[in-house]
């Protein structure tokens, strides 16, 4: 048994260690999703009966505006710049019906707050004079999901290459219609006045939406001590708009208007590939190198696609660690951003050309990093027998 799991723990370590939850890394409303990883795809070798516990923390803060792949410097260069904190704690459990399926629940509690002139006072001299900045925020929980994982091999037999396919539900259970104060000037004497609306779509607890998510990921070893690996994510949202209002209609609204009227509840994806290496069997040591690309499309694959959102996406290269002593495991990784767009919306569409002939495109505002911290810990039912990797270290690795 000694020789065997450091084999559970490595390929435990292939996903737990890249697949942390997927959130948005900014204006860019990707949910809290433990789809394609975190304490679901962490599941990957449990046994027969049994049980993993998990949770997922992870924080950025998102600041640099994009219109397109361009970088609007000119925003932090004048102080005009959103600012997006995030932490979310996923909190997962998983169990192994059998040695190929498992069935994993997760529980996203969030904390968000935004910083911003354009939604207060506003970003101009004229308006803010006094360039006051003033935040917003939501705190509570995310969007529920429920999920399924199947390898389509016997892990006790192929145990050097394997695939897996994951169906899930994502439930409304999170606030899509957070609402908080935000400063206006009075008509009368320019004084202060708070109003009470719907906070910003990025910073919404949840979208308001029943979702349909599958997930594809797989491995192959290398060598005795490798690993290359692939997960994809996709979470369809059927639903076009929730109820959270953007903006509201009166007799001159345009087409566009009525396009923004509503929050969308948007599609989003993740996929991921890279290789692992266990670079310390005895002290259960694992390091890995990735890349990274998540997003929300401009138009959804079932459904329509109206509604206020800021579709877009972001590559990131995810290095990252990974420890485990007995049944209990841990994971650093930190993705930076490689490349960021964000996309034309359908809104974006519709309005056609600017004044000088441009294509409309908003913007939206991303991180520059995150970081993500995962531990878990197993317990109940029957390891399984693996045997793919024979170096004779592996026999003084204890449980």
């Amino acid at each position: 048994m000694k020789k065997q799991l450091p084999v559970l723990f490595f390929f435990g370590f292939v996903l737990m260690l890249f697949a942390q939850q997927a959130l948005a890394q900014g204006c860019v409303a990707i949910r809290p999703m433990s789809g394609c990883s975190g304490t679901a795809s962490s599941s990957i070798l449990l046994g027969k009966g049994q049980w993993q516990v998990g949770a997922n923390y992870r924080y950025f803060r998102s600041f640099r505006h994009y219109k397109s792949d361009t970088e609007q410097k000119e925003r932090l260069e004048n102080d005009t710049e959103v600012i997006n904190w995030a932490n979310s704690l996923d909190l997962g459990v998983s169990y192994g019906v059998s040695n190929r399926l498992s069935f994993s629940f997760n529980l996203p509690l969030i904390h968000y707050d935004r910083s911003s002139l354009y939604e207060h006072y506003g970003n101009s001299a004229t308006a803010n004079p006094e360039h006051k900045r003033f935040e917003t925020g939501a705190q509570g929980i995310g969007d529920v999901r429920i999920s399924g994982l199947y390898w389509l091999l016997d892990p006790t037999k192929h145990i050097k290459s394997n695939f897996a396919v994951g169906l899930g539900v994502k439930l409304p259970t999170g606030n899509e219609n957070v609402q908080d104060e935000f400063h206006k000037r009075k008509a009368t004497d320019g004084g202060d006045s708070i109003i009470v609306k719907a906070v910003d779509q990025s910073i919404q607890l949840g979208d308001g939406g029943v979702g349909i998510s599958l997930e594809l990921q797989g491995f192959t070893a290398v060598g005795t001590r490798g690993s290359l690996y692939f997960n994809g994510f996709y979470m369809s949202n059927p639903q076009e708009t929730n109820n959270t209002v953007n903006r509201v209609l009166n007799a001159n609204s345009t087409s566009v208007d009525s396009i923004t009227a509503f929050h969308s509840i948007a599609d989003q994806f993740v996929v991921r590939l890279g290789a692992n290496y266990l670079v310390s069997p005895r002290h259960g040591l694992a390091a890995g190198l990735g890349f990274r690309a998540e997003g929300v499309p401009a138009k959804d694959l079932v459904g329509g696609s109206e509604g206020f959102r800021r579709p877009g996406f972001i590559v990131s290269v995810e290095p990252g660690l990974a420890f485990s002593r007995g049944n209990f495991s841990f994971s650093v990784n930190v993705p930076y951003a490689l490349y960021r767009k964000r996309t034309r919306s359908v809104a974006d569409i519709a309005g056609g050309n600017d004044a000088n002939g441009i294509p409309r495109n908003g913007d939206a505002a991303f991180a520059d990093y995150s970081v993500n911290v995962g531990m878990a810990y197993r317990f109940g039912g029957k390891k399984m027998s693996h045997a793919m990797m024979n170096a004779p270290k592996f026999e003084d690795v204890k449980k």
